[in-house]
């Protein structure tokens, strides 16, 4: 089980799976490629696999992540999740509830959740959320309907709650020292990852910006 410091260091650099633009590697490769590049949190996030594919894929990433000594969360599926031996689950505001899926993955899963606004913030850490993921700040081809958020409108959102927030969506070097000054925890990335042609180097880079950023934010006092 996490504490909250301890849960905000592992959210630093979150990696969220994408098959899409794996180019003929496998998953587990490039997931190894981003642990080695320092990733400090993986999702594995499967949108159009059957259920049995996911529990599969997960079966084989949480070895990975357990010894690199990182959290992995699924996406959505909580059965996944719980059949892998997965860290805990990461739901949207349409997915499972985070209170049904604290009562089958157990008190010490982590459970993130999906919010777009202080409102869904709030409700998600009302309900028991360990972290919330917050987006999209840049536009994504991940999510292309995913309504674009401002600095500022993430910087309420973080003040809003006491738990870890992580920003996601459209995120790479260019746009995450934008996010310095919010008040974010984390930052999650998909394709600045998954489609690089060197993934442990994408990700080392991605690391040190990411550092840069968060430590901007910690020089401003926010």
């Amino acid at each position: 089980m996490f504490d909250r410091e301890e849960l905000k260091r592992a959210l630093e650099l979150y990696a969220v799976t994408d098959r899409a633009w794996l180019d003929g590697r496998t998953l587990a490769a490039c997931v190894e490629d981003t642990l080695r590049g320092g990733a400090t949190f993986v999702q594995l996030r499967e949108k159009d696999a059957p259920p049995a594919e996911v529990v599969l894929r997960a079966c084989t990433l949480v070895p990975l992540c357990r010894a690199a000594g990182v959290p992995i969360v699924v996406d959505d599926d909580v059965e996944a999740a719980r059949i892998s031996g997965a860290d805990g689950v990461h739901i949207g505001q349409s997915d499972t509830a985070c209170a049904e899926a604290r009562a089958v993955l157990g008190p010490d899963a982590l459970v993130g959740v999906s919010a777009a606004s202080v409102a869904e913030a709030q409700a998600a850490e009302a309900a028991g959320a360990d972290y919330i993921g917050v987006g999209a700040l840049a536009s994504t081809a991940t999510k292309p309907e995913a309504g674009i958020l401002t600095p500022d409108e993430l910087r309420t959102i973080c003040e809003s709650v006491s738990i870890p927030v992580v920003a996601i969506g459209g995120l790479n070097a260019e746009t995450i020292p934008l996010l310095a000054g919010t008040g974010v925890d984390g930052v999650a990335v998909v394709s600045a990852l998954f489609a690089a042609e060197d993934i442990e180097a994408a990700t080392r880079e991605l690391k040190a910006i990411v550092e840069e950023t968060l430590c901007l934010k910690k020089e401003g006092g926010v």
